[in-house]
């Protein structure tokens, strides 16, 4: 990777932009070969290219069936992409890297400090190795769970490769399934009522979603709180909060409605748990979202677009970002001229990338829904939900997403690249080797609100 930032003059955020595009257009050309499609024949690029995409992305976000359009090769190849997308390209390369004994020079560790949004490059190396250990111990122990269940519902190879697949797709926060053998498109809602299952999907959602800065601070200083990073009280704190008020809105308002009826007590705890864990940004259903209410629908949306932690498994806008212009809030009440968290200040430099990606987030949110309502001719709402799926690397769907045209299907691919690259990512790859602008101008008040 070095040498391919020397001859190319590559930016560290350029690097993880190529890098992630290079992946996508191989996976692309794999999944278009005749042993990746089941049946026979090949897969058209158009398909192959989204579901690439939809892969390295963490998504989910799906035009064919996984279990039952890919053959055992193809779902090879996307549990393969979920896995170097999830944990990021460039963390991927270092990793095979040191697996290989090659030195890691100055380049890699800066671009890796980037791509895992770690706060110095002292130590990366070493913390690059505590995320693949603890990574591969978690899907592991994962796949085993998991594996005691399916092996009695599909036989026991089967069983395995299912439990590792979606142990994987949890963890990363992919929302793949090969649940499509009993009824396309159906996810995990055949197990709405087993508890088991609900609970390991979604602490590996939980866990690989809080990022990696915040698994060493859990290791480093267990349960003595004060000594964590504000970065992981922040991310703790409000991920608490982003998983019990959803979860007290789906049982006590939304499953009241008529149409969840049919459900049992039981199941609607569970129901109401997993979906205040899966838009965060996993993917995995276990109820027909076509049923939910405007409002549940509106949440679930707020909910993908939010996303998971900085530097992890998972998309969206990140916790922290809501966090920090939360607190900038919070000063400007109180006519603070600084802002507050945890007893520490918050850099103003902190508080205008927040708002930047809040900004850019909502525009192409929008863009993208509208425009795919516009060429379709589908109610907006339905629309927007899709939009906040993909740039949210969610994979919820309410189902129009294999039959979107052409357009709409570029549409959700650049939206699913953009929420996994990031908006700042691009942005300063874009303005990479250009002159800062340094002049002071006039200043100027001019009222708000």
């Amino acid at each position: 990777m070095e040498k391919i930032n020397s001859r190319l003059n590559l930016s560290s955020f350029q690097t993880i932009i190529f890098g992630f595009s290079i992946l996508i257009l191989i996976g692309a050309m794999l999944l278009m070969l005749p042993a990746a499609k089941a049946g026979g024949g090949n897969a058209g690029f158009m398909d192959a290219l989204f579901t690439s995409t939809s892969a390295v992305c963490v998504t989910g976000l799906v035009v064919q069936d996984t279990a039952t359009y890919w053959s055992p090769f193809g779902q090879a190849v996307i549990l393969c992409l979920i896995q170097i997308g999830g944990m990021g390209v460039v963390t991927a390369a270092v990793a095979f890297a040191m697996v290989s004994g090659k030195k890691i020079g100055l380049m890699q560790r800066s671009t890796l400090q980037e791509a895992i949004s770690a706060h110095h490059v002292g130590g990366i190396v070493k913390l690059t190795g505590f995320i693949l250990r603890t990574t591969l111990v978690i899907e592991l122990a994962g796949a085993l769970l998991l594996s005691c269940v399916f092996i009695g519902d599909f036989g026991f190879i089967k069983g395995i490769w299912y439990g590792m697949f979606h142990s994987i797709s949890a963890f990363c926060n992919a929302g793949f399934d090969l649940m499509g053998a009993n009824m396309h498109y159906s996810s995990l809602t055949s197990y709405l009522s087993n508890a088991f299952v609900n609970i390991i999907i979604m602490l590996l959602i939980v866990i690989g979603g809080m990022g990696f800065l915040t698994w060493e601070d859990i290791k480093t200083n267990r349960w003595h709180l004060r000594a964590y990073r504000m970065q992981s009280k922040v991310i703790l704190s409000f991920t608490a909060v982003l998983l019990i008020l959803p979860a007290l809105f789906f049982y006590f308002a939304e499953f009241s409605l008529p149409e969840w009826a049919s459900l049992s007590g039981r199941e609607k705890l569970l129901g109401a748990m997993f979906q205040s864990v899966t838009p965060r940004t996993a993917g995995f259903n276990t109820l027909d979202l076509t049923k939910l209410s405007e409002v549940g629908r509106f949440i679930i949306i707020l909910l993908m677009l939010t996303g998971g932690s900085p530097g992890s498994t998972a998309g969206g806008m990140k916790t922290t970002t809501l966090a920090v212009l939360f607190f900038s809030a919070i000063s400007v009440f109180h006519r603070r001229e600084t802002i507050r968290c945890f007893g520490r200040r918050i850099e103003l430099d902190t508080v205008r990338n927040a708002a930047a990606i809040l900004l850019l987030y909502i525009v192409f949110f929008l863009a993208g829904g509208l425009a795919i309502s516009w060429i379709e001719d589908l109610p907006a709402l339905t629309c927007l939900f899709e939009s906040a799926s993909a740039i949210g690397t969610v994979g919820l769907t309410l189902g129009i997403t294999p039959s979107l045209g052409i357009v709409s299907r570029i549409i959700l691919i650049l939206l699913m690249f953009f929420g996994r690259v990031g908006g700042l990512t691009l942005i300063f790859a874009a303005a990479s080797g250009k002159k800062p602008y340094t002049a002071m101008l006039p200043k100027e008040k001019i009222t708000v609100g």
